[in-house]
């Protein structure tokens, strides 16, 4: 056996990659080393022109020059074994694993020699060097896919996973997988200048350019001058105004936790100066009352879109028209309102709701007597629970007692412990809601009052949510037909506009209302009107169900 052994020409392999696959794999000079000793074991001689070594990946195929020259020599017959530290310095994809076991089918390729063992052309061998190979191959594919994970995990937290553009670096210093992109205190000042100087629509790309390098003396990170492209994809990279895409390409966007140097809106205005839409971005332009009203004419639903207009002055002014989408009927007539005109009218609408003050003192006191009424009921219902919710605790503890004393089984014991813990579920969540019913009753009414009085100044000034539910308080059926938007009060969340009718015409009688007489007198005239006292007790039957 030994002297076949020696017959056979060998070659040696060695390989090492720079990628994360291979950081803890001994270097090409350690495993020339351990081949030229398993060469001796063997009492072979290694020609120089058999020495195979190359720093390449071996995940896909066909990529590696020296590994190509080994095979070809192996067909040509000038060697018959392979001596390589470990099998997945040959293979880490499934092409050359077939090519060398092909080789070995064809009894060209002999013996693969490593350390710990030796593949010939059995059946068994075979097997184990396809096992070797497939498990490098299964190692690599699942790092590949922890790393992607890792990067999406890391996207989605908001920390961006691509390279630092110009303004940003990378934290060089945090752990592995949550690094961050920090703010390049030289450069981001200037970067944000850059965007101020675009803005004011004077410059173009080269001139701004030229003033970067030249005047401010810019230097990019590697000390050489700002370039032209490198200007262009600054002012193309959503990343300064704080959105990034991951993967580029895939439509998913996040929020970053990095500075913005910018506004989403004023990325859209450079781009309308640049004279071009720029790199695709998300979606963000989420308009105020968009999917709140339908067309006066077709039905069809109401849409927005946004505009930008430059006049000779080069400011660039940013307008929203709402209009309809012609879904329903392609021939509709119906022109586009624009928002602070739609605005106008919203604002027009709350002015009907104004309620006096001395209405708002009244409608309290009433909801507390109202309140006062339900303490007793509430008490005795509270008591009821308190029972039962002591009831189902004593039957856990029995439960347990049971399992511990081994009278019932676990199946047995899950099973029941399941619809004991849904019933202590369901008890607690009565509970909260008797108890709290009262004061929503009473934060009901002053929610409503406050929104009268604060509801304008909202409108402008409120977020996204706030200027929506304004809308949707006023009424339903909300449609625009010949630029004019129509309510339904019939069915709005506050029955406002009733009360706001009735209040102002008994608050004509007593105006001014200067005295305490006059105000018992107002409210009296106020408890005894059916109108009041149906429409506030319907709001708050409404509420309280709503909220339960």
């Amino acid at each position: 056996m030994k002297d076949t052994v020696i017959k056979l020409q060998y070659g040696t392999y060695c390989r090492k990659s720079t990628e994360s696959e291979d950081r803890q794999v001994l270097s090409l000079d350690a495993q020339a080393d351990k081949a030229e000793e398993i060469a001796k074991s063997l009492g072979a001689k290694i020609k120089s022109e058999h020495v195979f070594s190359e720093a390449k990946s071996a995940k896909v195929a066909n990529h590696r020059p020296r590994f190509s020259d080994m095979l070809h020599a192996i067909e040509r017959g000038e060697i018959q074994g392979i001596i390589v530290w470990h099998a997945d310095r040959l293979s880490r994809n499934a092409m050359d694993a077939a090519l060398l076991i092909d080789l070995m089918d064809r009894d060209k390729l002999r013996e693969i020699v490593t350390p710990g063992q030796t593949f010939r052309n059995t059946p068994i061998d075979k097997f184990m060097l396809s096992l070797s190979c497939g498990q490098a191959k299964m190692e690599n594919d699942k790092k590949g896919l922890d790393v992607k994970r890792g990067l999406e995990k890391k996207a989605k937290l908001g920390d961006v996973p691509n390279h630092a553009p110009v303004g940003y670096m990378n934290d060089k210093l945090a752990p592995r997988g949550s690094k961050k992109l920090l703010s390049d205190p030289e450069r981001l000042p200037l970067v944000r200048k850059m965007w101020q100087k675009m803005l004011t629509g004077t410059y173009t790309v080269p001139q701004l350019l030229h003033e970067v390098n030249e005047v401010w003396g810019f230097k990019m990170p590697n000390g050489k001058k700002m370039s032209r492209n490198t200007l262009y994809y600054l002012f193309s990279n959503p990343v300064y105004y704080g959105m990034f895409e991951y993967p580029l390409k895939s439509g998913n966007w996040y929020r970053g936790n990095h500075e913005a140097v910018t506004t989403e809106e004023e990325f859209d205005q450079v781009q309308v100066i640049l004279g071009r839409k720029g790199r695709p971005r998300p979606k963000t332009h989420v308009f105020d009352f968009v999917g709140m009203m339908r067309c006066g004419e077709c039905g069809a639903a109401i849409t927005a879109e946004l505009k930008f207009k430059r006049p000779k002055n080069g400011k660039v002014h940013r307008y929203v028209y709402y209009h309809c989408t012609k879904r329903t009927k392609a021939q509709c007539s119906q022109g586009s309102i624009e928002e602070t005109k739609l605005k106008e009218q919203i604002i027009a609408e709350i002015d009907k709701l104004e309620i006096p003050p001395e209405f708002h003192s009244f409608a309290m006191k009433w909801f507390r007597e109202q309140n006062a009424k339900e303490v007793e009921e509430r008490n005795a219902l509270v008591q009821t629970q308190q029972k039962a919710y002591k009831m189902c605790l004593s039957k856990l503890d029995g439960l347990t007692d049971m399992r511990a004393a081994g009278e019932i089984g676990p199946e047995e014991y899950a099973e029941k412990k399941a619809k004991l813990l849904a019933e202590k579920k369901r008890l607690d969540s009565n509970y909260d809601n008797t108890t709290e019913r009262v004061e929503r009753w009473t934060n009901t009414a002053d929610e409503m009052f406050a929104f009268i009085e604060q509801a304008k100044w909202k409108l402008e000034k409120g977020n996204l949510e706030v200027r929506r539910g304004i809308l949707a308080a006023l009424g339903s059926n909300l449609t625009i037909k010949n630029k004019i938007l129509s309510v339904d009060t019939e069915n709005c969340l506050f029955p406002v506009k009733k009360i706001s009718n009735e209040v102002r015409e008994i608050h004509k009688r007593f105006e001014p209302i200067d005295t305490k007489e006059k105000q018992r007198l107002f409210e009296q005239t106020c408890s005894q009107s059916p109108t009041l006292l149906r429409d506030l007790d319907s709001n708050q039957d409404f509420r309280v169900q709503s909220a339960a």
